[in-house]
């Protein structure tokens, strides 16, 4: 088989390998600014105790933590989702007091469709 043809056959299939490159680590740190000097000053402005969850040790670090440091960390998934999200959002310009957010309340009420309405179990109308 010609290279021309190889070329030709890889470039249609998309590639089905995940990278495994921090890509956090690429991107630039941005400085501290307000009343954010440090990563436990960043940590509590976002909110959900992150602070207790995470200590880490400079700026740098904080921005360069990737999903896989923060479950070797322990953290589950939603905090990992969040901090991350929080860091970018930073990084991105916006301040933590625009962004931060309190976590989803539990659902009150179980299930879905004809047997729950309006908060209600509805029971059924046949004869025990």
């Amino acid at each position: 088989m010609s290279l021309r043809l190889a070329a030709r056959l890889s470039l249609p299939c998309p590639s089905l390998v995940r990278t495994l490159v921090n890509r956090a680590a690429q991107r630039p740190v941005p400085p501290p600014r307000g009343n954010i000097a440090t990563p436990t000053d960043f940590l509590k402005a976002i909110g959900r105790s992150a602070e207790t969850k995470l200590t880490p040790e400079s700026w740098e670090q904080l921005f360069h933590t990737d999903g896989h440091q923060l479950r070797k960390a322990g953290l589950s998934v939603e905090d990992r989702r969040y901090i991350l999200w929080s860091v970018e959002k930073f990084r991105q310009g916006l301040e933590p007091s625009e962004f931060a957010h309190p976590p989803k309340p539990a659902k009150k009420i179980r299930g879905r469709g004809p047997s729950v309405q309006n908060g209600k179990k509805l029971r059924s109308r046949r004869h025990r």
